[in-house]
C-alpha cells in the first residue's frame, strides 16, 4: 500500500469507511453511500485535493461494483447449472386448476 501516492491512499482509507448500498429485492450490490464522504474528508482532516480522492475512491467503487456483478452473475449460472443438473433441466410449475 505504501508504494501508492497519498491521495490513493487517502482515497482508500475513506472508501472502505463509506457504509455499501444493497438492493434489498435481489441483493445485488449497488456500490457504497456518498452522503458522508465530506463528514469524513472533514473528520480526518484531508483537505488536500478533496476532488481527486473522491475520483480516486469512484475509480475503485466502479471497479468493485463491476466484480460483485460478475461474481452474482457467476453464482446464478452456477445454481441453474446445479438445478438442471439435479431436475433435468426443466421448469415445474404448480397449478391450481379447479372446475
Amino acid at each position: 500500500m505504501n508504494s501508492f501516492p497519498v491521495e490513493v491512499q487517502s482515497a482508500l482509507f475513506i472508501y472502505d469507511l463509506l457504509p455499501d448500498k444493497w438492493d434489498g429485492m435481489s441483493g445485488s450490490y449497488l456500490g457504497k453511500e456518498w452522503s458522508s464522504a465530506n463528514f469524513l474528508l472533514d473528520t480526518y482532516k484531508i483537505g488536500t485535493d478533496r476532488g481527486q480522492i473522491i475520483y480516486f475512491c469512484k475509480i475503485y467503487e466502479n471497479m468493485k461494483v463491476q466484480y460483485m456483478a460478475e461474481k452474482a452473475e457467476r453464482k446464478r449460472k452456477a445454481d441453474e447449472r446445479k438445478s438442471q443438473a439435479a431436475g433435468g433441466g426443466g421448469k415445474n410449475f404448480a397449478h391450481n386448476v379447479t372446475g
